[in-house]
């Protein structure tokens, strides 16, 4: 003997319970679908937020270091005008002209004899020593 043969009852009532069951089955399918294409997007979204969060914080940063070394380039430019300016106001005084001359252009006063010191030949002496050795 084989399984018993049971067989469904067809009216109405078990036909709209059938339709029932089978439109709540395809509405879990489709909601399924959309809480899947909901969170695929989501996800797709959210990188592409933290992505482009992560490259402007580089750039900021990148910025940041950019401004630090152009403020202290300022700093040594400010100081450099200051210096020419100081140079430019000495420039004004002939006792400094002078003084230039003399310094650079081995140029005297009348009078005056100029002796130069060579200054490399002690230097040279201690490198020729430490060739030596």
């Amino acid at each position: 003997m084989g399984k018993p043969r049971v067989r469904s009852i067809e009216n109405q009532y078990t036909a709209a319970h059938e339709r029932k069951e089978h439109n709540r089955k395809s509405h879990k399918k489709r909601l399924a679908r959309r809480l899947t294409a909901f969170f695929t997007m989501a996800a797709v979204v959210s990188g592409v937020l933290i992505s482009s969060m992560v490259t402007q914080a580089s750039v900021l940063e990148d910025k940041q270091n950019e401004k630090s070394q152009l403020e202290q380039k300022i700093v040594e430019l400010d100081k450099q005008e200051e210096n020419l300016r100081n140079e430019i106001v000495k420039l004004n005084d002939d006792e400094y002209i002078a003084k230039l001359a003399r310094r650079d252009y081995f140029l005297s006063d009348s009078g005056e004899i100029i002796f130069t010191i060579p200054e490399d030949q002690p230097t040279a002496k201690k490198e020729q020593n430490d060739t030596e050795e």
